[in-house]
């Protein structure tokens, strides 16, 4: 069994599990957390809840292995009342609970109760480990709060004097800094890492990017390719988004042509979402659209939403039609898409297709949305 998750084969090692099981073969301590890590991969509640109640015969149920793996297979299906409980009923718990208690609410939006748990974590005397300041840079990052940011780069200070700090906790950090907006706090960090990853350039690039530092992103890719190291497709993503924004069509062609041959990086949804913004920032709609057409993979609404927005901002009535049209096969109560529509026409002035929309939006129930926005409905 744990072969096949190290060969990601989870839902091999769960068909061997019950196997095991139907020749009589009683569970313990060593296959119950294997086979826990297995659901939790493939995301079956089911599977935990027959384990865990297996567990519970078996008196396993608050053996730390066990309850760590309970844990993390309930917050990864969504179950956070039973993650929570299960982790409430031992008031003996080991590091190895908090950590997936706090890394499961971190990773399914609960930022400020899993930045709470840290606080208890702390308060009952435990050190955290890198797993536990990794996921609480996290949370910290998402919720974009700059003192708390500095706080918990205190504490990875002090577990660096134990000697406990790696390049992961490092490459949150400097995550965790951009998305609180210092990409001056996050460059600090990420100079100091002495033995940098794809991950660590990764980050750096994505966070001056994202923040429209367009020129010091491309230029620590190019650094970032002199030291030897190959971006991956989330470094892909950071650079095509840094051409985005700084309109460096021709530049942003070129990688996305080249990628998958210089570095064996295939494009996805995500690079041509890019692409697509990339020549619909500068009204280049025609070409934003053959890009799309010609992606090997289904367009989302988040590319469609792009080209919708764009289409609206230059006045484009057949491209934004088109790109609607897509748009409501995937979100068919998506009202947004008529508004937008709706004011592309308007700006066209085709009075007669405004009222057209109109009557098919009464027809259809639909008011617009107030406060609506295309930036929430293409984020």
């Amino acid at each position: 069994m744990r072969s096949y998750l190290r060969h990601a084969c989870p839902l091999r090692a769960l068909l061997l599990f019950a196997q095991m099981s139907s020749f009589g073969a009683t569970p313990d301590s060593y296959s119950i957390p294997i086979v826990l890590k297995a659901a939790s991969q493939t995301f079956s509640l089911a599977a935990g809840r027959q384990l865990h109640a297996a567990a519970i015969k078996l008196g396993l149920e608050f053996n730390e292995f066990c309850e760590s793996g309970f844990i993390n297979v309930y917050v990864k299906t969504g179950e956070f009342e039973s993650a929570l409980k299960m982790f409430d009923q031992n008031p003996q718990r080991k590091l190895g609970s908090w950590n997936a208690i706090i890394s499961g609410l971190a990773q399914g939006g609960h930022l400020a109760e899993a930045i709470d748990m840290f606080l208890e974590l702390r308060r009952a005397g435990l050190l955290p480990d890198d797993v536990t300041m990794v996921s609480v840079a996290s949370a910290c990052g998402g919720l974009g709060d700059l003192n708390l940011a500095q706080q918990v780069h205190k504490c990875v200070l002090q577990a660096q004097n134990l000697g406990r700090l790696d390049v992961m906790v490092c490459n949150s950090l400097v995550d965790m800094y951009s998305k609180c907006g210092r990409t001056d706090l996050a460059y600090q960090v990420f100079l100091r890492v002495p033995l940098k990853n794809v991950a660590t350039w990764t980050a750096m690039i994505m966070g001056l990017a994202t923040h429209g530092m367009v020129g010091p992103a491309l230029e620590l890719f190019k650094a970032m390719r002199e030291e030897g190291v190959k971006p991956n497709h989330v470094t892909m993503v950071g650079v095509l988004c840094a051409c985005a924004h700084g309109g460096r069509m021709e530049e942003g062609m070129r990688y996305l042509n080249s990628m998958a041959r210089e570095w064996g990086v295939e494009p996805t949804v995500a690079h041509y979402g890019c692409v697509a913004d990339m020549l619909g920032k500068v009204g280049r709609l025609a070409e934003a659209r053959e890009v799309v057409e010609r992606m090997p993979v289904a367009a989302n609404a988040v590319v469609w939403g792009t080209l919708l927005g764009a289409s609206e901002k230059h006045g484009d009535a057949e491209v934004g039609e088109w790109a609607a049209g897509k748009l409501l096969e995937l979100e068919p109560w998506n009202d947004g898409v008529y508004v937008v529509l709706s004011n592309i026409y308007a700006g066209k002035g085709m009075w007669g297709e405004v009222e057209r929309l109109r009557g098919l939006m009464r027809e259809r129930r639909l008011a617009k949305t107030p406060g609506y926005s295309l930036a929430a409905m293409s984020a």
